[in-house]
């Protein structure tokens, strides 16, 4: 699957800026109110961010020996 530069670019916003810090506002919002859960809902969105952030990793490899490959390069 290819992404367009303007997804990929949201994507990994949102993979490491959003959702840690989302993560972090949550576990500290919820422990100072006493709500439930909070700090398996951070570590739920974490293992999200860590998983996008993976597989936008390994995107960016694949288009990079995709563009390499298209001009001839080798390492």
């Amino acid at each position: 699957m290819k992404l367009s530069n303007k997804i990929y670019d949201i994507l990994k916003w949102i993979a490491i800026i959003v959702l840690p810090a989302l993560s972090t506002l949550i576990s500290v919002v919820f422990k100072i109110w006493g709500i439930a859960y909070g700090s398996e809902i951070a570590q739920t969105i974490t293992a999200i961010a860590t998983f996008l952030g993976a597989v936008l990793m390994v995107s960016n490899a694949t288009y990079k020996k995709d563009i390499d490959e298209m001009e001839g390069r080798r390492y």
